[in-house]
């Protein structure tokens, strides 16, 4: 008696569903929907979609006493991080990419992925430059470093620290990153 009653009220649920879609002018259809699409969840993947980045603003000095204003992208999670320039097919002057750490320590980055070069700039935990790779190759796994520690990272494109003058040791300030929550 139960799976008679069971059976009864999913052949009323279907009968429903197909007077529904016949009052909103469609035809039941016989075949099931096509299957949404995944999300990509590989924050390496060229097709990955991630969360809007937060903005802010990186000062730093150079050798002659200038200050240089770049408008940055804040990668201050994990993914964020490892995802970091990857795919993009031009960077401006006057932007860039700052990496937050959670603590300091010895950094290393390559360009997998990575279709333009850049400028990667380590700066200490006190905020001043600990060094400089000018110019990284695109695409390339080549481990990059300075060779000191530093707790932050900043990215622009290639050339740019040369040509603005900065040098190992100058002071860096941050401009809206104070109230971001760094995740390790």
């Amino acid at each position: 008696m139960k799976t008679s009653r069971r059976l009864g009220l999913v052949l009323l649920s279907l009968a429903l569903c197909a007077c529904q879609q016949e009052a909103q002018g469609r035809q039941p259809s016989s075949t099931p929907p096509a299957p949404v699409k995944p999300l990509v969840t590989d924050v390496t993947a060229k097709d990955y979609v991630g969360p809007t980045l937060p903005r802010a603003h990186v000062r730093l000095k150079d050798a002659f006493g200038g200050v240089h204003r770049v408008e940055v992208e804040v990668a201050a999670t994990r993914d964020s991080r490892e995802r970091g320039m990857m795919w993009r097919t031009e960077f401006a002057e006057g932007k860039g990419m700052l990496f937050l750490f959670p603590q300091e320590s010895m950094q290393g980055f390559w360009m997998r992925n990575t279709l333009i070069p850049l400028d990667i700039i380590f700066i200490t935990a006190d905020l001043r430059i600990a060094g400089i790779v000018s110019r990284a190759v695109p695409r390339s796994m080549e481990t990059r470093s300075v060779g000191a520690p530093s707790q932050y990272v900043l990215e622009v494109p290639g050339g740019w620290a040369e040509k603005v003058g900065l040098r190992k040791g100058s002071p860096v300030e941050f401009e809206g990153v104070s109230n971001l929550r760094i995740d390790p």
